[in-house]
């Protein structure tokens, strides 16, 4: 199992596709339940993520992500699936493990520099465009959250990342300064900087946000990717998970 870390002053990692138990295009640690992979094999890999971070399979949390901005606040547990439909969490709660399920979208992480109060975010660039990750720090601050850092974590780079004018469009209506995040690519198309653009919208907050360089499209051994899937036309594809808790005293 490889796990990445970015340095937040709370535990936290970003999972490879390696070190779980399920086959075929689900190979190996696929750990979303919203796909046709065995849901036994799903909560054995969510498992065995929480295991490596020292969290209960049974506190670990995630989301019906949605594509949106709505954050939930977290001070207990739901069970496995039960979720509700949101894009981020944050907690002040010790032992809740707080997961991002992504293929190509970016994970961030967040935490205060105390590592007493963290969040998570699932932000492709609609939720993104519409403030997921502004919205995270805030639920934060209104926790108490001082001095927040984010970390972006493996995701779909600029060089794989081709995009047509029904997204560069709404990002550049709600700032024209954003084009410098696109570069021309064939006719009618550009190349997206998505994790630069998460950090910039964060850095315009004072949060610094470090970004891991993995490209999740261009690294099938490591890394799931629905753009991969969609260029080859395959019917299935896994999900990697992102996960952050409080560090124990």
């Amino acid at each position: 199992m490889n796990v990445l870390s970015a340095g937040l002053p709370a535990r936290h990692g970003f999972f490879t596709r390696a070190g779980g138990v399920s086959t075929g295009p689900y190979a190996a640690l696929n750990c979303s339940f919203s796909g046709a992979d065995d849901p036994a094999n799903v909560t054995e890999n969510r498992a065995r993520a929480a295991a490596a971070l020292g969290i209960q399979a049974d506190r670990l949390l995630g989301l019906k992500q949605v594509h949106g901005a709505d954050v939930i606040t977290v001070h207990t547990p739901w069970a496995p699936g039960a979720g509700p439909a949101a894009d981020a969490m944050v907690t002040a709660t010790p032992g809740l493990g707080l997961a991002v399920i992504t293929a190509d979208c970016g994970p961030v992480l967040f935490a205060s520099a105390d590592g007493r109060i963290i969040g998570a975010a699932h932000a492709g660039w609609r939720g993104a465009l519409t403030g997921v990750l502004e919205a995270t720090v805030a639920a934060m601050q209104a926790l108490g959250a001082a001095d927040i850092q984010a970390a972006i974590g493996p995701c779909i780079h600029q060089a794989s990342y081709e995009v047509a004018a029904d997204l560069r469009g709404p990002i550049l209506a709600r700032n024209p300064a954003d084009d410098r995040f696109f570069t021309p690519g064939r006719p009618g198309r550009w190349q997206f900087d998505l994790p630069g653009y998460a950090a910039a919208r964060l850095a315009a907050i004072g949060v610094p946000a470090s970004i891991q360089p993995h490209d999740t499209c261009a690294d099938e051994t490591n890394f799931f990717s629905h753009r991969r899937r969609t260029l080859r036309g395959d019917a299935a594809i896994g999900h990697q998970v992102s996960i952050i808790c409080i560090s124990k005293d």
